[in-house]
Formats: structure tokens, C-alpha cells, sequence
């Protein structure tokens, strides 16, 4: 009985509960158009530092430490966002056939692309980072395999959280540029 009467005082508590805001990650479009050496490739699911993988917006708070808002979070998971705002990008700029993992159509692609993030976070001094590496492999065609860092900084006009989110489209979209230009002529 007891049992019982705690878990209906925590669902009622649930109930109480303010709704969560969240917020999204919209692609930004590129400008940039190039003549692709492959026919398809694959974006494996982007991995993203602990901070950077959970729902929490986290941010670089004064002093380094890195803390989240908890009042809002992001509207996807944010491995899935990131990897299928990568995807879009490289379709776009390419004009091939990209997907992501698991790899949604039936002959394989010409290469997979991994992306490796070590740092993707909205500074204390107003500057975005995002860095690490990503590599480029091919076994289907004969494309040399390759691994790249990568280091962007994009400045943010304030630490709001919608500047945060521009600010990291706006680092995925160069993040996209850079990994187009190793598919490129």
C-alpha cells in the first residue's frame, strides 16, 4: 500500500512539472558547390564528447568549468542532429547520394566518413569551438584513404541560446565544406 501511494505521489509530481523548452539545430545552406570524385557516401554517426552528447545545452562558463542549462534542451539527440546536419550538408554541396548510419540504401557506399569531435562547445570569451578529426575511407572504389583535423572558430555575438545554435550550425556547415572538399575534383 505504501508502495503504491509513492509512486502515485511521483507521478503527480511529474504532472506538476514545468514542460521542458527545447532547442533546435537548423542547418545553415552553403554556397558552395563541387564535382565530386565519389557517387555516395556514409556519414557514421558522429561522436561527441560527454558534455556534448547529452540533451543539456552546455556552454563554457568563466573560469573554464563547462555547465549546461538545464531549462532547456536540445529537440534531438544531439549525435543523431549533428550527423544528419553533416549528411545534409555533404548532399547538398556534392549533389550525391549521402546517408547516414545505418547506411539506408542497398549497394554500399563508395566511402564512410567518421567524425571524431574533441570540442564542441560556446566559449566564455564568445567564440564557438569545434574540433577533432575525421577520416575518409573508401573499399568499394579505389579512393585513398585519409584523416584530417579540424579546428573552426565562429564568434558568437552573445552567449544567448539561440547564438549558441547559429554559431554551431555555422561551425557543422564549415565542418561539411572542409570534409567536401577531400570528396572533391
Amino acid at each position: 500500500m505504501l508502495k503504491n501511494l509513492s509512486y502515485v505521489a511521483v507521478l503527480a509530481l511529474a504532472a506538476c512539472s514545468a514542460p521542458i523548452d527545447r532547442l533546435a539545430l537548423t542547418p545553415l545552406p552553403s554556397q558552395l558547390e563541387l564535382r565530386p570524385l565519389v557517387g555516395s557516401a556514409m556519414v557514421r554517426t558522429v561522436s561527441l564528447p560527454t558534455y556534448a552528447a547529452v540533451e543539456e545545452v552546455a556552454f563554457e562558463a568563466p573560469g573554464g568549468l563547462i555547465s549546461s542549462n538545464e531549462d532547456v534542451l536540445w529537440a534531438d539527440d544531439p549525435q543523431r542532429a549533428v550527423t544528419l546536419v553533416l549528411t545534409r550538408n555533404l548532399s547538398d554541396i556534392l549533389n550525391i547520394d549521402v546517408g547516414p548510419e545505418p547506411w539506408p540504401f542497398i549497394e554500399l557506399a563508395d566511402v564512410m566518413i567518421d567524425v571524431r569531435v574533441e570540442r564542441i562547445l560556446a566559449g566564455a570569451d564568445g567564440v564557438f569551438r569545434l574540433s577533432g578529426q575525421f577520416y575518409v575511407g573508401g573499399d568499394r572504389i579505389a579512393f585513398r584513404n585519409s584523416a584530417h583535423s579540424f579546428a573552426i572558430d565562429t564568434p558568437m555575438p552573445d552567449q544567448t541560446l539561440g547564438s549558441i545554435a547559429t554559431a554551431q550550425a555555422q561551425a557543422l556547415l564549415q565542418l561539411s565544406e572542409q570534409i567536401a572538399r577531400t570528396l572533391a575534383r
